[in-house]
């Protein structure tokens, strides 16, 4: 959530920056500038009424040690009436409050100055690429057609059990699971980040917490009855560890990573692009998330992209790193940088990792906050991102590992799978 601070003292930047992002603010801004206006002269009617009244008592304690109770009685009778225009006053503060917060829940994280100017992915800027592409056969096969021949995913059972978008892994496609889950969380433990096991289930304020609500609430799965939500990331439950929490200066950055199974309703996906694991309702994931200072959060941003880069640079994949145009962003994001693997056999990129800078906007949400050496107390930058989501590395390493005797493990992998082929 923008913070009251920079809308009012930087109304137009606001607005011109959130048009990089397609979202006409103006509107909502200048309502919450008004409603700020209005709540600030509201603030001083009911410090002067409270004044008066403060004022007033002194008066009453006075008029009656000289035994003039008439007067003391009359200034009583006013007294009274102030204390019932204060309530007034604290609820219309109240209100005020209320329609400011829901007013911003509703506009989404200004670009930071770096992102590119579009409207969707065709716009967005490849930083870099890495890897080398496989020279495949034509009559390659792209990754469902070989998780079936080597009996690695069943994509029908998965129907059968829960619906399309499950998939039931099974022999060796379970272990190259497995192998990919602990690969992922030993690399984050190597370069510091403190493993952590959170529930895959949250709250609605969680879910506000991160920007999730209401941003995505009719794509993330909601159980109504005891109205909690299947998480759609790490993020969620990692990020809101601190909330309404301050930290000191000396503890960040903080580095967590999790892995978690991931939720996703994916409504209105449909077409080639999301057959087999292009696109699923429930997948394995690592998350990085940091918790930083806003003078470091860059740095700790850079050294998230170069994390992830080792990864995708271990498994042997080619890969593109991109950072996103204003109009392919996220709600939340303040920047994204977006890896794709290539896959051979599809002829196409798959998005694999959003690595993102949220800076204050989330902590504004969460109320997460650091003491500095000047004792003042600020709001902090958060980060995240995928290191790394299952379901597409997967298909990539499939579809780009095979050969006639079978498909390939990237040697790194091997001493998590215990084999080196699979037949």
């Amino acid at each position: 959530m923008l913070t009251l601070k920079y809308i009012t003292e930087h109304t137009e930047e606001a607005v011109q920056r959130l048009a990089k992002k397609h979202f006409d603010g103006r509107e909502a801004i200048e309502k919450v500038v008004a409603l700020d206006k209005e709540r600030k002269a509201t603030q001083v009617q009911l410090d002067t009424t409270l004044a008066e009244i403060n004022q007033a008592s002194k008066q009453v304690g006075e008029l009656f040690k000289q035994g003039r109770k008439d007067e003391a009685d009359a200034i009583k009778n006013k007294t009274a009436a102030l204390k019932e225009s204060t309530k007034a006053l604290s609820a219309r503060m109240d209100e005020l409050s209320k329609e400011m917060t829901d007013i911003l829940l509703t506009v989404p994280n200004v670009p930071n100055d770096q992102v590119p100017e579009g409207n969707g992915a065709d716009d967005n800027v490849v930083v870099r690429t890495g890897g080398n592409l496989e020279d495949l056969p034509k009559d390659a096969l792209p990754h469902w057609e070989l998780a079936k021949k080597y009996n690695l995913i069943d994509f029908e059972l998965g129907v059968k059990i829960s619906g399309a978008g499950f998939p039931v892994y099974t022999g060796q496609g379970a272990r190259l699971q497995r192998a990919l889950i602990n690969f992922f969380l030993d690399e984050a433990r190597n370069a510091g980040y403190t493993e952590i096991m959170p529930p895959t289930v949250v709250n609605a304020a969680s879910g506000y917490g991160t920007g999730q609500l209401p941003d995505k609430e009719g794509q993330m799965y909601h159980a109504e009855v005891d109205d909690l939500y299947l998480i759609p990331t790490a993020e969620v439950p990692v990020t809101n560890i601190y909330r309404d929490v301050i930290l000191n200066e000396s503890e960040l950055p903080i580095k967590n990573c999790a892995y978690t199974q991931c939720f996703r309703r994916e409504a209105g996906s449909y077409g080639k692009d999301v057959r087999g694991l292009n696109r699923l309702h429930e997948f394995s994931k690592i998350e990085i998330v940091r918790i930083d200072t806003p003078e470091h959060s860059y740095q700790s941003l850079d050294e998230m992209i170069a994390h992830v880069e080792s990864l995708v640079n271990k498994l042997e994949l080619p890969y593109r790193i991109l950072r996103l145009c204003g109009g392919d962003m996220s709600f939340t994001s303040s920047i994204t940088y977006d890896f794709e693997v290539y896959s051979e056999a599809q002829k196409r990129w798959l998005e694999v990792s959003s690595v993102s800078n949220f800076e204050s906007y989330q902590a504004n949400r969460l109320k997460c906050r650091y003491k500095g050496a000047d004792k003042k107390t600020v709001l902090c930058h958060t980060l995240n991102g995928s290191a790394l989501a299952l379901p597409r590395i997967v298909a990539a390493l499939l579809e780009n590992n095979q050969t006639p005797e079978g498909i390939r493990i990237p040697k790194a992998l091997v001493p998590y799978t215990g084999f080196e082929w699979i037949k």
